[in-house]
């Protein structure tokens, strides 16, 4: 654990000032707890283990987000942003990415039920991906904030993001839900209906939802636009019990935004006087997900077997044209990915385990024509990708947890993964094939110091093998750069560790992990000096770039009286890089240390009231890609803090509402790394039936 050592020293040393901050927040929780009530029960996760297990029995560093804090969002991400450990960037508002522990798009393994949603053309940059998931098939949302390696191999660098749809109950009987929703700063509207069934052996659910929106109005009362988007999804899911303990499922989702403006592109950005594009629309974003699950508890062998077997379609089709040009680019981009997933688990005696196999395929289309706006004239020319890419990723892994006394439990895992990646011939590269051969892993300590302190401790070796995106892009990347394919590259590397405590009492849940990670030859792009023809810096992605990210996360639920209850959140994370030859400098996009704390009073089973408190500071500490990123103000993102207040109705007949005001005082801000300044006051409003 020397590198959370070292991180911990440096942190106390040079940055009491922002720790300062993070003491304030806690006292001021620990100051007001004055009465007891019971802690609630642990919830109950599958991401950090692959098995069903309690929360305080897993040494990894985790949260998990509810249904119910996802309910009231146009998009998941939405719900991520100020968790422990996780922060969220925005480009346009249909689109968002979690930042874990400083890590962000393909450095951060995403999963729906186990499966991969992270692709081939997994941005390294902020990934608009995960918003492709329908709010309304959200169970929970479940975060590892560290390198699960053993489990799940490439990408899971920064941590991994799994989100767990919800499923239909057996003997249930016959049940409704609808829901609308609206707000007033970016005039939302939303409906959705769904209906749910459950006999003795079968039980099913299908459900729709829609989504438009008009342009955001941001602080002070300026609408920023063309930023409107609309969605449309639905689900559909059927659960079958077997006579032997036995279950199958089948599962299909799917979202689509016909329409979503890239408003970094649309509006000048820091030290612009012009946008980059006069158009530039994602038309469409779309994902198709389709699932097929076998249970058996006790079965060959005595253990408990999980086969899963999925297909998802990303499409990310886009419409663009440079400021000031004639050509309209048309592009079709999508990503096939089908996955296999096999996992047995048991127990005995003090010793419990997990093994299995994943094997993936996935494959890229990519076309790309540019249309003259003055005739009509139509020419095909490079696409963005190589059309035809593929990778093949398969997967070994094992995991065993060894209980030593009832106070200390080990657990170690070890996994080999083969990645092979197959570019084709193209106009702007030759054809490539990359294979990297990796092991992974991971050693976790849980120790229970009393009935309410738990201490845990974490390291893992991991590494993230070079996909298409990386590889072989081609055209606009933001902040007015210009890329060319690279087919040389490597797997980047990474070591990880983290040390935290967990205090759960009778009326008091705090939550603190120190963390840090060394992440080698990282995948970066360079300048190469030359300018395109619009005016774009064309830059290349190498092996170039070695990263030290260490930092504290935070959490913590006081009970404060039997209806009055605290909760808060704080995180600070710090950077550094080094590439070959050049001094070492701030890593890039790094959040700014920041929390959020909230009261809630419970008044009675109908009603409950909250007050909010959200904050950042001042993130000055930025790279030379910072400083030359147009969504970054050059002189350091200024700090903020807003206020905002909700309520809760809980009526007979199964009826809710929901209301709320966020950012009462209208105040101008913008998220560290974001390419659009944040919402202003927002009044909202939500309501639903079950029945």
């Amino acid at each position: 654990m020397l590198p959370v050592y070292f991180a911990l020293r440096t942190m106390t040393r040079k940055f009491s000032a922002e720790f300062a901050f993070a003491g304030h927040l806690t006292l001021l929780a620990l100051s007001g707890v004055a009465a007891a009530s019971e802690v609630a029960i642990d919830e109950i996760q599958v991401t950090a283990t692959r098995r069903t297990v309690k929360a305080s029995e897993v040494s990894s560093a985790l949260g998990v987000v509810n249904a119910s804090e996802v309910q009231t969002e146009k998009l998941i991400t939405d719900a991520l942003d100020w968790q422990p450990g996780t922060s969220l960037q925005q480009t346009t508002p249909g689109q968002g990415s979690v930042i874990l522990r400083g890590l962000k798009g393909s450095a951060v393994l995403h999963l729906v039920d186990g499966m991969r949603l992270s692709n081939a053309i997994f941005r390294s940059a902020p990934t608009p991906y995960l918003s492709l998931v329908p709010v309304s098939a959200v169970e929970r949302v479940e975060v590892i904030r560290g390198t699960s390696a053993s489990l799940y191999g490439s990408e899971a660098v920064g941590g991994t993001v799994m989100v767990v749809s919800r499923l239909p109950e057996f003997d249930s009987g016959l049940q409704r839900n609808i829901f609308a929703a609206a707000d007033s700063v970016e005039l939302a509207r939303s409906v959705g209906a769904g209906v749910d069934f459950g006999g003795d052996h079968i039980a099913a659910l299908a459900s729709a939802e829609y989504l438009e929106t008009g342009d955001r109005r941001t602080g002070g009362g300026a609408r920023i636009g063309p930023s409107g988007y609309s969605a449309t999804a639905f689900r559909a899911a059927i659960r079958a019990a077997g006579h032997r303990g036995d279950e199958w499922l089948l599962d299909l989702q799917f979202l689509e935004q016909p329409e979503t403006p890239r408003i970094d592109e649309l509006v000048p950005g820091f030290g612009q006087s012009q946008p980059s594009s006069s158009e530039f629309l994602f038309a469409p974003s779309q994902r198709w997900f389709a699932h097929a699950g076998y249970r058996r508890d006790q079965g060959l062998w005595g253990q408990d077997w999980r086969l899963d077997g999925a297909w998802q379609r990303v499409v990310d089709d886009r419409v663009s044209r440079d400021f000031g040009d004639v050509l309209r680019q048309h592009e079709s981009n999508s990503s096939d990915l089908a996955g296999l997933s096999v996992n047995a688990a048991g127990s005995r005696d003090a010793w419990s385990w997990v093994v299995g196999l994943d094997a993936y395929h996935d494959e890229v289309s990519s076309a790309r024509s540019e249309t003259d706006i003055r005739d009509g004239s139509r020419i095909v020319v490079p696409s963005r990708f190589p059309d035809g890419s593929t990778i093949r990723q398969a997967a070994l892994f094992g995991k065993i947890d060894r209980r030593l006394n009832e106070r200390l439990l080990l657990s170690a895992g070890l996994r080999h993964t083969s990645v092979d990646i197959d570019l084709p011939d193209t106009a702007a590269t030759a054809a490539a094939a990359i294979s990297v051969r990796r092991p992974s892993g991971d050693f976790g300590l849980l120790f229970d110091a009393s009935d309410e302190l738990q201490l845990v401790a974490n390291i893992g070796f991991g590494f993230r093998a070079p996909n298409v995106f990386d590889l072989g892009t081609l055209g606009a990347r933001p902040g007015n750069r210009f890329n060319v394919p690279n087919t040389a590259l490597d797997a980047e590397s990474v070591t990880h560790g983290d040390m935290g405590l967990r205090w759960h009492a009778e009326r008091l849940r705090v939550e603190i992990f120190v963390f840090a990670l060394h992440y080698r030859d990282r995948i970066t792009s360079v300048l190469t000096g030359e300018v395109s023809n619009e005016g774009r810096e064309i830059v290349q992605s190498v092996n170039a770039a070695n990263s030290k990210i260490f930092g504290i996360e935070s959490g913590f639920q006081a009970d404060l009286t039997e209806r009055l209850q605290l909760h808060g959140v704080f995180n600070y994370t710090r950077g550094e890089d080094r590439q070959d030859g050049l001094p070492a400098e701030p890593a890039d996009r790094i959040p700014a240390p920041g929390g959020r704390m909230a009261l809630t009073w419970t008044r009675d089973d109908a009603w409950q009231f909250e007050g909010t408190l959200t904050a950042a500071a001042r993130q000055h500490r930025l790279s030379e890609r910072d400083i030359r990123d147009v969504r970054i103000d050059p002189d350091g993102t200024p700090g903020w803090a807003t206020l905002g207040a909700n309520g809760r109705w809980n009526g007979a007949g199964g009826w809710q509402l929901r209301f709320g005001i966020d950012n009462v005082f209208d105040r101008r801000y913008r998220q560290h790394g974001s390419g659009i300044d944040a919402p202003g006051r927002n009044i909202w409003l939500d309501i639903r039936r079950n029945w």
